[in-house]
């Protein structure tokens, strides 16, 4: 057990994917416009850095910013594999968004819009953080927030089994 624990906590980091889905996420995107970005991932360790752009109008710095590099697109008919190739997903709290990256088993910091109106956003990522699944900031405190999460200590979300709940109404019905 103190093997495992041991290689849990030096684990290498390596790649971080940025999602905004479809929408327009400037706010986000602009922080990886900024050199201190990519010095508080070095000094995480990663040194590969995707982002799925969406509709915005920033440009992030791209090619090699450090010992990071940095390559982005607007949208591709799948994020699937740029999520199972990450070591940390950084994403808007879409539900979606969340969810994909959960059931994949990767760490999530999830970054609330605070100009939504009606932020549902931030609901979701309060329970899944209570819940001890994801972090999540906002764009004013992501770097610190970067500098100072443990992705270790983040539960997985079990997947749920339909069987319980068929049963359950089984139960409720009489049936059983």
């Amino acid at each position: 057990m103190a093997d495992e624990e041991n290689l849990r906590h030096t684990r290498k980091r390596e790649s971080v994917f940025v999602t905004v889905g479809t929408t327009e996420f400037d706010r986000l995107i602009d922080i990886f416009a900024q050199l201190e970005t990519f010095q508080v991932l070095e000094e995480k360790g990663f040194t590969r850095v995707t982002l799925q752009t969406g509709r915005g109008k920033v440009a992030p710095l791209s090619g090699q910013v450090g010992d990071v590099t940095v390559q982005h697109f607007r949208y591709k008919s799948s994020i699937r594999e740029d999520i199972s190739s990450a070591d940390l997903v950084i994403s808007h709290a879409g539900a979606g968004s969340c969810l994909e990256t959960l059931g994949a088993g990767k760490p999530l910091l999830v970054v609330i819009n605070r100009d939504l109106m009606g932020n549902h956003q931030l609901e979701l990522a309060k329970q899944l953080y209570q819940d001890g699944h994801i972090y999540y900031c906002d764009c004013g405190s992501l770097l610190q927030t970067l500098q100072e999460i443990d992705i270790d200590n983040l539960k997985p979300l079990t997947k749920g089994d339909p069987f319980k709940f068929g049963a359950f109404l089984d139960n409720k019905m009489g049936f059983s």
